[in-house]
């Protein structure tokens, strides 16, 4: 139980960490603003809670399949990333959200979920 624990905190970590970093990046080279209408402390209470919830479901549908997605963590993440990728897009057809904003995710994206898968697989999977 204990790995499960450790394995959600540090999923958590990377996938808290990873998109501020790139939306951070993408500041600095385009336009691309922070959320407006919101205090930074809100924001970033809201991120985190909507991450708990993305990093709970990543670890515990990885630890109950795990006799079968160990070793298999790869496709476990593109899967993932695809869910992630067709949201993405699906925010930037719709309103108040941009399509750098839609990149930046992507990109954010592209990192953290494999990593994570990586990091499920070595923490959780079979060995």
């Amino acid at each position: 139980m204990a790995k499960l624990a450790i394995t959600t905190l540090l999923v958590l970590v990377v996938i808290y960490v990873v998109p501020f970093l790139v939306y951070g990046l993408g500041s600095a080279v385009t336009d691309l603003k922070p959320p407006e209408g919101a205090s930074p402390a809100r924001f970033l209470i809201s991120v985190l809670v909507s991450k708990v919830g993305v990093a709970t479901a990543f670890v515990l549908i990885f630890y109950l399949a795990r006799s079968s997605l160990s070793g298999q963590w790869f496709l476990y993440a593109v899967i993932w990333w695809l869910m992630f990728v067709v949201g993405e897009v699906g925010q930037a057809i719709g309103p108040n959200y941009s399509w750098k904003e839609a990149i930046a995710g992507i990109i954010s994206e592209t990192v953290y979920v494999p990593l994570s898968g990586y990091l499920c697989n070595w923490l959780i999977g079979l060995k």
